[in-house]
């Protein structure tokens, strides 16, 4: 019994890996503090207060 071989896939032109790992992992990041923000709600006026301070 043969087996058929498989035809690969060709490397894709354009994006490293190194690039699309770098791409994506920025892309988490954003994503990750865009949900901080949001879950910390909207600054309060104390929260200005104390940033004036520093």
């Amino acid at each position: 019994m043969e087996r058929k071989k498989t035809p690969q896939k060709a490397k894709p032109k354009g994006q490293s890996r190194d690039d699309r790992l770098k791409a994506a992992l920025k892309a988490n990041m954003a994503r990750r503090k865009a949900q901080a923000r949001s879950r910390a709600g909207p600054p309060t006026q104390d929260d200005a207060a104390d940033n004036t301070k520093e």
